[in-house]
């Protein structure tokens, strides 16, 4: 009865639908969405700055040309530096204060005579056969008149010869053998692998070939210490401005060094080369100074300004003629 009584019952009624503002209100509740998120534009490329062309730009730290050791080579200059400062330069201010200027130059030129054999040598060796010539006629002039080189007689008049320096590394410069590496070494200085060997030949020529006493220890040391003073005497000034004109001394010596010693082989091998334009700013005003091996080569002397023409005398003005005269009838 229950069950025809609920199918004889009418449908429940569906429910109505929710109004319109109804709807628009529950959309309005709900947060706003987020808009979709759009990718940054690519930025342009900045733009690179214009080069300054007084500007020196830097690529790397590596070695400078011609000195693979700097920064071992740096170290041992700025130590030898030190030493100087404190023990060698009061000693040779000492040495020219004690020692009158006659008696130093007299052993100055006993130093130079000696080095005389070398540069006969190597001038041979080089084939230039009136540089040895002149390199004996020193060497005889001022052993004998001089009193083994204590005057230097062969400079003066009559006989005008100066001394021509040479040696072993100038003569395999002279072949073409190059510098290769610099290096700054204590008790030396500044130098090359070329010149370290020929000063080595240089030092054994004489002892080798004439023997005692030239082979002697006592010799060897007396001339190596009476040689470094006389040369730190001599290079005095090239220091101070070294050391107060240059803002890197050790790069200015090295640059001075190398410039004067390729200036020195290619006077002998007769080829030009301009020494102004390689040497440091710092040291270019001045005069030059033998720094170890490297001596620079004479100047030239200057061209002879040509002779202007001689003035051609004017001709005296011509004398007026008198007026012509036509006798009167």
């Amino acid at each position: 009865m229950m069950a025809a009584a609920l199918a004889l019952a009418p449908p429940a009624a569906e429910a109505p639908a929710a109004p319109a503002q109804t709807e628009q209100a529950v959309r309005a509740a709900e947060p706003p969405l987020a808009p979709p998120a759009t990718e940054p534009a690519a930025q342009a490329p900045a733009a690179e700055p214009q080069a300054n062309p007084d500007e020196i730009v830097v690529a790397g730290k590596g070695a400078p040309p011609g000195d693979p050791a700097a920064a071992i080579n740096e170290v041992s200059f700025e130590a030898v530096q030190a030493v100087d400062k404190a023990v060698i330069e009061p000693i040779a201010e000492g040495y020219v204060k004690a020692t009158p200027k006659p008696l130093r130059q007299g052993v100055h030129n006993v130093l130079n005579n000696l080095s005389e054999p070398i540069n006969f040598a190597n001038s041979l060796l080089q084939f230039k056969i009136g540089r040895a010539l002149r390199a004996v006629g020193r060497f005889g002039i001022n052993s004998t008149l001089g009193l083994a080189g204590l005057f230097n007689f062969a400079a003066r008049k009559p006989f005008n010869l100066a001394q021509e320096r040479n040696g072993f590394a100038n003569t395999m410069g002279f072949y073409g053998i190059g510098a290769g590496p610099y290096m700054y070494l204590p008790l030396i200085g500044s130098t090359s692998t070329r010149d370290l060997v020929g000063r080595l030949l240089d030092l054994s020529l004489i002892p080798g070939v004439a023997g005692k006493p030239f082979s002697s220890p006592l010799y060897a040391t007396g001339t190596g210490v009476a040689r470094s003073l006389d040369d730190r005497v001599e290079i005095d000034g090239f220091l101070r401005r070294l050391r107060s004109d240059c803002t890197n001394p050790y790069a200015a010596q090295r640059e001075y060094y190398l410039a004067v010693r390729e200036a020195e082989v290619a006077a002998l091998r007769g080829r030009d080369f301009d020494l102004d334009a390689r040497l440091p700013a710092c040291l270019a005003e001045g005069p030059l100074a033998r720094l170890g091996q490297a001596v620079p080569p004479p100047a030239k002397a200057p061209d002879p300004a040509p002779a202007e023409p001689a003035p051609v005398p004017a001709e005296p003005p011509a004398s007026p003629q008198p007026p012509a005269v036509t006798p009167q009838m």
